[in-house]
């Protein structure tokens, strides 16, 4: 893979990461403005009831499959260079997405009694909450067709390699929230639903955000109902096992909830915030570099397997670049991080050290996590979307057991472990098909990269050690000297990461360090 390439990918990745970076905070800003207003009632309960749905539906139909799937089939006909068949392949799959959708967000609407039913059986023992919660579902559930409609035009911006709008949409969801609430709480009865309303409005404006772009790429907005093209068969075929697969995930996390339901009083929410936690640097790092990667690895992969190989290779070496020091970050920071961002109130030392018991046990499976999110889209790139879910559904197997067995003796912790050694499973099986089916990843550079990527994060792991015992973050001190060691203890990890990998001629250090020259030289 060129140089070129190498960059496209790292640009993306900036591009993509900081997005979610931004909008993960105004997700925190969200949730504290909800919070103060709603607290944790039943009016709050009804709303977050409501809107699990259309966001389950978002996860498995909108942002999940239908982006894996569609990306490497409509990179096909961009390449060949045929701009009507293009454009009548992007007429056939908008027109059918509309039909769908729309007949999903009827069939919500109607059906929001018997679902909330099935979504939180226990509300129909308490009326008012059970109706106040198919009132918002009501409300929230068109939510579908406006966010998928955005996963679509994401498929098609991110082919042409336009990744800002669907990256920086989800902040105007947050903003909107927010602003509904401020603004409209006192004019509903009860005020939830402005909570509900500020949901909608975010849906119509990361829609309207995204056409000027798809304007500028000479998108057709026409109706051509079409079902029987052939590219738009190539994506259901592809979406049906993508859909499989993500929903394996999600029935991860259930299990999980549901095991830590036996254990004693507080599991559940220690899994939870140690959760939290993991997605921030999973969701700038390994799925915005996975999101950046895919078009990469689409135009890649009609071409020279080795071209495709050395891509594939490249994104893996860069997340284990990053996801390898945060991991050991996580690890011995993990009190810290917990105590400064929820240790107060109710959340107190216990609360805090049974969540970074949670936290140490996802840690430790950080980079393999983030590993499965860039291996996933190589096949994806060589339109094989079944052989991610049989490895998923391994997996899954893997962790039940693994939860089952850990539970007995290590409680919340034994859970979070099971997760993180099932994903080890996960990524190791996935490396080892991709690797026959491609025989052209270069395991030689690979192997070489990451045994200074673990010699440079044992450096960081040492220094974390030493600065434990010389002067402790948690120590018996205020929050402003709790900030400031902290801060210390991320400047010097820092530090002694790049000089080792200095040391060692780095090549990923290179690479990022060239990319962020790059960019500060542009602005």
């Amino acid at each position: 893979m060129t140089t070129s390439e190498h960059r496209k990918i790292l640009r993306a990745t900036f591009v993509v990461g900081g997005g979610t970076f931004i909008s993960r905070i105004f997700g925190y800003i969200r949730d504290m403005v909800t919070a103060s207003f709603f607290g944790t009632g039943m009016a709050a309960d009804a709303f977050f009831v409501a809107f699990r749905l259309p966001n389950l539906l978002r996860r498995l139909i909108g942002e999940g499959s239908m982006t894996v799937s569609f990306i490497p089939v409509f990179t096909d006909y961009v390449k060949q260079g045929d701009k009507k068949e293009v454009e009548r392949f992007l007429s056939s799959c908008l027109s059918l997405l509309i039909c769908l959708l729309l007949m999903i967000s009827a069939a919500g609407v109607l059906a929001a009694p018997w679902i909330v039913r099935v979504v939180a059986p226990g509300f129909v023992k308490a009326p008012e909450k059970f109706h106040l919660t198919v009132s918002l579902t009501r409300v929230v559930f068109p939510y579908i067709f406006f966010i998928s409609l955005v996963a679509f035009s994401m498929g098609i911006l991110n082919t042409y390699r336009v990744f800002f709008p669907p990256a920086f949409s989800p902040v105007l969801l947050n903003i909107s929230m927010i602003v509904s609430v401020l603004l409209l709480y006192k004019l509903f009865h009860p005020p939830i639903y402005a909570l509900a309303l500020g949901v909608m409005a975010g849906g119509v404006l990361q829609l309207f955000f995204q056409v000027p772009f798809l304007i500028k790429r000479g998108v057709p907005f026409r109706f051509s109902w079409n079902p029987g093209h052939p590219g738009l068969k190539k994506v259901l075929a592809l979406m049906g096992p993508s859909i499989i697969g993500i929903a394996v995930y999600q029935v991860t996390v259930f299990i999980n909830t549901l095991l830590a339901s036996f254990l004693p009083t507080g599991s559940v929410s220690y899994l939870y915030y140690a959760d939290r936690l993991m997605q921030f640097p999973l969701g700038i790092f390994a799925i915005a570099m996975g999101t950046a990667a895919l078009p990469s690895f689409s135009s890649l992969s009609g071409g020279d397997p080795k071209a495709l190989g050395d891509a594939i290779g490249f994104t893996l070496r860069m997340i284990l670049f990053i996801s390898i020091p945060a991991s050991v970050g996580l690890i011995f920071l993990r009190e810290p991080i917990i105590a400064i961002l929820f240790q107060r109130g109710a959340f107190g030392a216990f609360s805090r050290h049974a969540t970074a018991q949670a936290l140490l046990g996802y840690a430790v499976g950080l980079f393999a996590v983030s590993g499965v999110r860039i291996v996933v889209p190589g096949f994806y790139a060589l339109k094989d979307a079944k052989t991610p879910v049989r490895i998923a559904i391994v997996a899954l197997i893997a962790n039940i057991i693994l939860g089952l067995v850990l539970m007995q003796n290590l409680k919340h912790l034994g859970l979070a472990l099971a997760t993180s050694f099932s994903s080890f499973l996960n990524l190791f099986l996935l490396l080892v098909v991709l690797s026959r089916r491609l025989k052209t990843l270069n395991w030689g550079v690979i192997g070489g990269s990451t045994v200074k990527i673990l010699l440079a994060s044992g450096g960081i792991a040492a220094f974390l050690v030493f600065m434990g015992y010389w002067t402790p973050v948690l120590g018996n001190t205020g929050m402003v000297t709790r900030l400031l060691r902290f801060s210390a203890a991320i400047i010097g990890s820092v530090v002694i990461y790049v000089g080792i990998l200095t040391g060692t001629r780095s090549p990923e250090l290179r690479y990022m360090l060239e990319a962020v020259k790059k960019r500060r030289d542009k602005r």
